[in-house]
């Protein structure tokens, strides 16, 4: 079984060797730095990861750079700042490789003071709800934290570069009749301060770019993965 992870990198220093040293034996790590002025690609770099630099700032310019430049059947993605155990993707990758799902996301279970702020959860929260109106889709969470088939991902036409990535992501997945299904994760303190939601004026901003994802009109029908059928807006999804 071969099996990419991408990881998106702005100045994570401090949290790529504990990241790194939990990538499931034989499967590529493929960082993509993001802009770092503290050495996190060559600090990759020499852990052993392949690094693929991105100039365009944006947490979906370096999401689909890495899916660009991964080469294996399935692809995983997870933040890296420490707050997410790559290792649990194993789990992911056995139900999408074992037709459970086809598109598996982590539901973060927050563990210790501080690992999931107050102003981001309530952001994630607003984002579920109009996400359940828009899809159908029951999801808890639009975490980072997902595995599903490169070439079936590449299919969907991803185009948000922003902080919307994930959520397009599950919107066209449900629009193309995927199954979707949830995995709790232990979500952690992450290292240092994140880039997105660590203020409520990220939160905010993460919010409407969500939101604009959100009011995009139903993808075209696509062939779901793996099953050869046409699927369309109605179909939605499970979690």
């Amino acid at each position: 079984m071969t099996v990419d992870v991408v990881l998106p990198c702005l100045n994570e220093a401090g949290a790529l060797p504990w990241v790194l040293a939990r990538i499931p034996a034989g499967w590529r790590a493929v960082v993509v730095d993001n802009g770092s002025d503290d050495g996190s690609a060559a600090i990759a770099r020499d852990l052993g990861a392949t690094v693929v630099h991105e100039a365009r700032r944006g947490f979906g310019a370096a999401c689909h750079a890495g899916l660009l430049a991964a080469e294996a059947d399935t692809v995983c993605f997870c933040d890296c700042d420490a707050s997410l155990d790559p290792g649990l993707l194993e789990r992911f990758v056995s139900i999408v490789e074992g037709g459970g799902a086809d598109l598996v996301l982590g539901r973060r279970r927050p563990q210790g003071r501080g690992a999931w702020p107050a102003h981001a959860r309530a952001g994630n929260l607003a984002v579920a709800r109009m996400l359940r109106r828009r899809t159908g889709l029951r999801l808890h969470d639009i975490g980072p934290m997902r595995a599903a088939r490169r070439e079936a991902l590449l299919a969907l036409g991803l185009t948000d570069r922003r902080s919307g990535y994930p959520l397009q992501m599950v919107v066209r997945a449900a629009d193309a009749g995927w199954r979707v299904r949830e995995v709790d994760v232990p979500y952690l303190p992450r290292a240092g301060k994140s880039k997105v939601t660590g203020t409520w004026r990220g939160t905010w901003q993460a919010v409407r770019d969500m939101s604009r994802v959100l009011a995009e009109p139903a993808a075209a029908a696509r062939v779901a993965p793996e099953r050869g059928r046409v699927s369309g807006p109605e179909s939605g999804g499970t979690a």
